[in-house]
């Protein structure tokens, strides 16, 4: 057996751990937090305070400022604790720097295929947005598994619930873009997996107090719904 074999193989693995991990995190509690414009700075405390409240999955996107090192400090500090990627992933490149400084999940507001490939490739899972069925099959015949409709209010419940009804039971589908709490059962029972919520709970120089409380907001909705 090659070197280059045993190498795939041990990425696979990898990969189908972390895909497993992600479906049992969403099931427990379905929401990702966007920490749009997060400094380094800030980023462990916030970090903390989202895993205290039950949100276990964080990105970063990386249009935030100095965006590598926050997913470096974020990933190390909740090591074992919560998955941390990055969103707003455009090129394959942008995937090597986030998997270098420690990121796992790779969010993207676009469909790009050599994107999806890379981050399948280094054993990471993407999440790429989509709006259409076209968009949709076109990420899946590309490897992902995790769809993000964005921006989903534009589209609304219904889209999703018609997009749902073809695409495969193994896929997960994300809304992500004007999700509130007080809407986030309407957008499950719709079909949605999941959703991406930004500045419902973090802005850039908001309080620790006032993340908490949005945070904990989100989480008590969420278990109003399923009881």
């Amino acid at each position: 057996m090659s070197l280059e074999t045993v190498s795939e193989r041990s990425i696979d693995q990898k990969a189908q751990a972390l895909r497993h991990r992600l479906g049992e995190r969403l099931a427990a509690m379905p929401i990702i937090a966007i920490l749009r414009g997060i400094t380094p700075d800030a980023v462990e405390d916030v970090g903390a305070i989202l895993v205290d409240a039950g949100i276990t999955i964080i990105e970063v996107p990386l249009n935030s400022p100095n965006a590598m090192d926050s997913i470096g400090r974020l990933a190390q500090a909740l090591k074992g604790r919560a998955v941390v990627g990055a969103g707003t992933v455009l090129t394959p490149m942008d995937v090597d720097r986030v998997v270098e400084a420690g990121g796992e999940i790779i969010v993207s507001p676009d469909c790009h295929a050599p994107v999806i490939r890379r981050a399948i490739a280094l054993g990471v899972e993407p999440m790429p947005g989509f709006a259409t069925a076209s968009e949709a099959f076109s990420a899946l015949r590309a490897g992902a598994r995790f769809l993000k409709l964005f921006p989903a209010a534009s589209y609304g419940r219904g889209h999703i619930s018609a997009l749902k009804a073809v695409l495969p039971d193994d896929v997960r589908v994300l809304a992500v873009g004007g999700v509130g709490p007080d809407h986030l059962a309407d957008w499950a029972a719709a079909g949605a997996d999941g959703f991406g919520i930004g500045t419902g709970i973090y802005k850039p120089g908001l309080h620790p107090d006032a993340v908490a409380k949005a945070a904990a907001a989100h989480v008590a909705a969420w278990h109003r719904h399923v009881g």
